[in-house]
């Protein structure tokens, strides 16, 4: 006999629940769907050489590049630059997603914003912006903030093993490389942290349990005055 709340009980934010589970499975195929909208816009622009990066990216402190803030992270530089996208974003996103839908797109709202705006105030206004890596770097800082306030240890085991797999990667905070927009990955970092905060799980104090069966009444002894 199962029990809703146990093991195999129904509660998706649980881990170990058959819920769980379910959630992240159902979070995973969502993510495998996105990727292939990102390859195939790649597709086109590199088909109808339609130049959409330099036109939807981000050219920092120009009017002209201010719209590339909402556009740059479905636009990458080339092939390699997406395919080094892909896994992380698939992987990071997944347990996002699976934390439940809305604050999913909620949150990757505010890191979109954060991320790219910070690249338009402080990025150098000689480059254009593009790619997804503000937003990997987002959901990075939300599973590290749930873990703080909403005390899930799991999400810092994700974190962990990201670190073990794209640990190198990380370095994309720090101004390494020229050709890497670290401000994009940092103020992605930044919205991500932001985004887990406003929109953390409340938790709920446990309540008294209902008194089972009928409720107790105490009758007077006879010949006792009550």
């Amino acid at each position: 006999m199962t029990w809703q709340g146990g093991p195999t009980g129904g509660d998706p934010r649980r881990f170990g629940t058959e819920a769980f589970y379910a959630s992240l499975g159902r979070a995973f195929v969502a993510m495998c769907a996105v990727v292939p909208v990102l390859f195939l816009i790649e597709a086109i622009d590199v088909g109808l050489h339609a130049d959409l990066d330099v036109t939807a990216g981000i050219i920092p402190r120009r009017i002209q590049g201010l719209d590339g803030v909402i556009f740059s992270p479905f636009l990458h530089a080339g092939w390699n630059h997406l395919y080094s996208n892909s896994i992380p974003l698939i992987l990071l996103g997944t347990f996002v997603l699976a934390a439940g839908t809305r604050r999913f797109l909620w949150s990757t709202m505010v890191i979109i914003l954060v991320s790219g705006l910070g690249v338009w105030f402080t990025g150098s206004p000689n480059s254009v912006v593009v790619g997804a890596s503000g937003v990997i770097f987002g959901y990075l800082g939300i599973l590290l903030t749930r873990g703080v306030v909403e005390r899930s240890w799991w999400n810092f085991a994700v974190v962990l093993l990201v670190g073990l797999l794209y640990g190198w990667q990380l370095l994309g905070i720090l101004p390494t490389d020229e050709r890497i927009s670290w401000q994009g990955h940092l103020f992605g970092l930044l919205g991500g942290v932001v985004a887990a905060v406003l929109f953390r799980r409340r938790r709920v104090e446990p309540t008294e349990p209902e008194p089972l069966g009928p409720p107790t009444v105490t009758l007077p002894r006879p010949g006792v005055d009550a």
